[in-house]
């Protein structure tokens, strides 16, 4: 089973991606993305899951069953570099989006079973920080992360500059009943500027019996079922991921593969 999703014309309803447990071979995480013409409207019911809502790029006004948020979204492009507009859907809602301009909207989704309510995640939010040193260095917008409440979402975008790499040192969260690790399956949206750039990712294990490097282009999803998977951008193309987890446990709990692991020592970047 390919671990790479590539980008689709969008369909009637606008969507682009499709990545279901089903498909992509586990239990919890589901990904779709969908690019919406102004004045599109987009229906979906949430079922068993909970859902969140990112606005990679574009406006728009989203109703759900008991709440409404009319004239959200700022950027237009996910390379301003600015923290986005996303809501929260529970389970057993129904969500209605209508495109305010063109949209970019990415559905996140995992199991969902609790009580919450629907919420704006405004940007005032998201966590952002910046992580790593010398060719490792990535901007982070902690969305949806492990102590905000959720279900079993996780959700973070990661800017990466050109040249540098990032999800690295490699680093895997695929054990469960661990002291170390938590199970977290991943989706990785890809975005680039300009856009007919790439980026490098490599999805493998200790005992390599699991060993793909993959090309991902422009709105491509990489899944990772298990083991490590670092980035790295080519340069001349600055690179946008949009990361979605979920898991039995909702704690990002991982450990990094010791031949790496120096890198997040005094000892790199080398003087």
């Amino acid at each position: 089973m390919s671990l790479l999703a590539r980008y689709q014309q969008p369909d009637a309803s606008g969507r682009i991606q499709h990545v279901t447990p089903e498909s992509a071979g586990w239990r919890y995480v589901g990904f779709d993305a969908y690019q919406l013409k102004k004045g599109q409207t987009l229906t979906l019911e949430s079922g068993d899951k909970e859902l969140c809502l990112v606005l990679v790029a574009g406006l728009a006004s989203v109703k759900t069953l008991h709440a409404e948020f009319p004239g959200i979204g700022k950027r237009m492009s996910p390379f301003e570099r600015t923290p986005p507009y996303s809501v929260y859907v529970p389970h057993s809602d129904k969500v209605e989006i209508y495109a305010d301009s063109d949209l970019e909207l990415a559905v996140c989704n995992a199991p969902g079973s609790g009580k919450l309510p629907a919420r704006l995640i405004a940007p005032a939010d998201v966590g952002v920080e910046q992580r790593g040193k010398g060719r490792n260095k990535r901007l982070v917008h902690n969305i949806l992360p492990d102590d905000k409440p959720a279900d079993s979402l996780l959700v973070v975008e990661v800017y990466t500059n050109e040249g540098d790499t990032s999800s690295y040192p490699s680093h895997k969260h695929d054990q469960e009943n661990s002291d170390t690790e938590t199970y977290l399956e991943e989706t990785y949206y890809h975005r680039f500027n300009p856009e007919q750039g790439f980026a490098m990712q490599r999805v493998y294990t200790d005992d390599r019996s699991l060993d793909e490097c993959m090309a991902a282009y422009n709105r491509d999803v990489v899944t990772v079922p298990r083991g490590y998977h670092p980035v790295a951008t080519i340069a001349g193309y600055d690179n946008y991921y949009l990361n979605v987890m979920a898991g039995p446990v909702r704690l990002w709990k991982f450990s990094w593969e010791q031949d790496h692991a120096w890198v997040n020592s005094d000892d790199y970047p080398r003087k």
